[in-house]
């Protein structure tokens, strides 16, 4: 978008954790921001529109009704947890939050360069988007210290890493997977 540049861009405009997003990590979207940026973007025009803040919540109208149902379906990346993502942000501080993103994004590449049998991706992607680093951190550490793993398959290593998030995930009460709206015909 013309005249639209931000500098982080693992961290969108709304919330989203950009830098988790299967797109992002193949080079396909520059995030909002940049280079040319997502085009369609209503969120970046109204950037624009409010002195080009780097985020939504930097804006004195936030939350707007842009913010209305943000939550329910996902893209390319999980929306389950952006608000209480951008909360945490504000309330930690933007580069305390990156830094941690940054952590989980190194995480999330191990993943998929050793622990991925070709089906995981999205997986892994939403399951470090939403688990508290510290149980992604407690995970890697268990598949790191038990001996017994190196035995196995990449694809029997990939069913033990789903198993350990997915147990975490029920404890919260999260799902980890993408939810897709319905397309009416």
């Amino acid at each position: 978008m013309k005249d639209f540049n931000r500098t982080n861009l693992s961290f969108s405009l709304c919330g989203l954790n950009c830098g988790l997003c299967s797109m992002y990590l193949d080079g396909y979207c520059p995030g909002c921001g940049g280079g040319v940026g997502n085009q369609s973007c209503a969120i970046a025009k109204c950037s624009l529109q409010h002195g080009k803040v780097e985020f939504c919540f930097l804006c004195p109208e936030y939350p707007c009704w842009r913010y209305k149902d943000i939550e329910e379906y996902d893209s390319f990346i999980t929306h389950q947890r952006q608000l209480k993502d951008t909360i945490k942000a504000q309330e930690m501080g933007i580069e305390s939050y990156c830094e941690e993103q940054r952590k989980k994004v190194k995480i999330l590449k191990m993943l998929l360069s050793d622990y991925n049998d070709g089906r995981r991706k999205t997986f892994y992607c939403v399951a470090i988007n939403l688990l508290p680093l510290k149980d992604i951190e407690n995970v890697m550490k268990h598949v790191a210290e038990n001996t017994l793993f190196n035995n196995l398959t990449t694809k029997k290593k990939a069913e033990k890493i789903v198993s350990l998030f997915q147990d975490i995930a029920v404890q919260q009460g999260l799902i980890l997977k993408l939810r897709k709206k319905s397309v009416k015909k």
